[in-house]
């Protein structure tokens, strides 16, 4: 009997763990209350990361999101191999995530006011930015046009994917230029800076926002600290490259807290002239309830902005890779 209950039992390997420690106060803390929190340790506040589906869920009203364009896979165009292949990483990182890109990407409602929303999840391949992730974005900035919609995008990335070389590079310029398309329409465009947000995404759409909002403690940046260290051969104040620190010099408009951020993007919509859906297109924001907005009204349609730009992209066999630490995939950036 005895026997055959020992059997039974996990492994040390195979038993789950119940413990959670924060990496800012070294607190264990069981793993339920944390979850709870939203991943914010109780006894200093420190926000951790969480997946992109965990902050869909805190973002969006219950059973309102819906995916768009999550059959878009990464190719390897360059053959690229580190230690690696880039292939294998995407492999694994699909494996570890379940997902086959560092973005998620669709259409939701936030306290009923209809949004497209992009999340990274820094769980695959460090949310490093690459071609399909660029794609999504601009894909999700046409959606905006198309529909009257507010855009939201939070990001977590270590920045541009090294593996795509240049053609990661690219998705700088191609997502501010679709950004641009947006503020012509006079349509609110709300930036989310999550840990990491760094390299080419700091340098790029992240900094873009109408309104850019961080989480507390977030490592925000272009430049890993060792390397500017290096460049000024000077030692850095204390907090630098923080959101806090940001805050200070004036690249943030808000810290907010993760249990917080629904209702400030919700109050910053209904700010930027959306009202709450009641169930029928026509309570869709309009462009006339923008017109006593004059800061934000722009009744000129950009050249080609209802025109999709489109990515010949092929379909890889079925993908992923694993998460490294923000150095890892986008270690050129960071």
């Amino acid at each position: 009997m005895f026997k055959n209950f020992r059997k039974q039992q996990p492994s040390r390997e195979e038993a789950p763990s119940h413990w959670v420690k924060c990496p800012q106060c070294n607190s264990l803390m069981y793993y339920k209350e944390v979850e709870n929190l939203a991943q914010v340790c109780p006894k200093c506040k420190f926000h951790m990361r969480i997946s992109a589906a965990k902050r869909i869920e805190l973002l969006s009203d219950k059973d309102s999101f819906i995916e768009y364009d999550a059959d878009l896979v990464p190719v390897d165009p360059l053959g690229f191999v580190d230690k690696k292949s880039y292939k294998k990483r995407v492999d694994e990182s699909e494996k570890k995530t379940g997902k086959r890109a560092s973005v998620v990407s669709g259409e939701c409602r936030i306290e009923g006011i209809p949004v497209q929303l992009v999340v990274f999840d820094f769980s695959f391949m460090g949310g490093s930015l690459g071609s399909v992730e660029g794609e999504k974005i601009v894909r999700a900035v046409h959606r905006a046009i198309e529909k009257c919609h507010g855009l939201v995008i939070v990001s977590a990335s270590g920045g541009a994917r090294m593996q795509e070389s240049t053609f990661s590079l690219l998705q700088m310029s191609k997502t501010s230029a679709a950004l641009k398309r947006l503020a012509k329409e006079g349509l609110p465009y709300i930036s989310v800076l999550t840990d990491p947000t760094m390299g080419g995404v700091s340098a790029s759409f992240a900094m873009l926002g109408d309104v850019i909002l961080a989480e507390p403690g977030a490592l925000i940046g272009f430049a890993g600290q060792r390397v500017i260290k290096q460049t000024i051969g000077a030692e850095l104040p204390e907090g630098f490259q923080r959101s806090e620190f940001l805050l200070k010099h004036g690249f943030l408009d808000m810290i907010v807290q993760r249990h917080e951020m629904k209702k400030s993007i919700a109050d910053l919509l209904h700010y930027f002239g959306h009202r709450i859906d009641k169930g029928s297109d026509a309570s869709l924001p309009l462009k006339k309830e923008r017109e006593d907005l004059p800061e934000l009204s722009d009744s000129t349609t950009a050249e080609g902005a209802g025109e999709r730009t489109e990515i010949d992209l092929q379909e890889a066999p079925e993908t992923s890779q694993e998460q490294p630490p923000i150095s890892g995939e986008a270690k050129n950036d960071a």
